[in-house]
């Protein structure tokens, strides 16, 4: 369970790093409500491998950290960004359901409800990345549409 739980540790890691890197695009294309959002996002997904990262500590266990992979950088839409994010979401929910089973299998109930969190989180996160999707489609190109909501999303706290 320790070594799973970290190999998570590091994918919070690189999810913190690949948003970071989609909001280093938006800035390049002068979209800063979209750059913000996703600056918010990768602070939220270090919060997460935190607290993967506390908790492995606090069970009495030894954190192990990896490298990190190199994220992609080049996109050509936020269309295809939020495509990204989406399905990036969509994978993190497998890797969270997977150390759900294997903290049900290992009869670890300390950590399978730690997870519970986590499967509720990944609940929010689908849908506002999908919400989000949906709303790039339905503005498509249009200059003003996608100005503004590149000036909703740049509320986010």
């Amino acid at each position: 369970m320790e070594d799973a739980l970290n190999k998570q540790v590091n994918r919070e890691y690189y999810s913190a790093y690949l948003y970071l890197a989609m909001s280093a695009y938006f800035e390049t294309v002068n979209m800063k409500g979209f750059a913000k959002w996703m600056r918010v996002q990768s602070n939220e997904e270090q919060a997460h491998a935190m607290k993967f990262f506390d908790y492995i500590i606090a069970r009495g266990g030894k954190v192990t950290l990896g490298d990190i992979e190199a994220a992609k950088n080049k996109w050509t839409s936020a269309g295809k960004v939020f495509e990204e994010v989406y399905a990036h979401e969509q994978k993190v929910t497998g890797m969270i359901h997977n150390l759900v089973e294997l903290a049900g299998k290992e009869k670890d109930h300390a950590t399978f409800e730690m997870l519970q969190w986590f499967v509720k989180e990944q609940v929010e996160e689908e849908a506002n990345a999908s919400d989000i999707l949906a709303q790039i489609k339905l503005v498509g190109d249009v200059p003003g549409h996608l100005f503004y909501l590149d000036h909703h999303l740049g509320k986010r706290a």
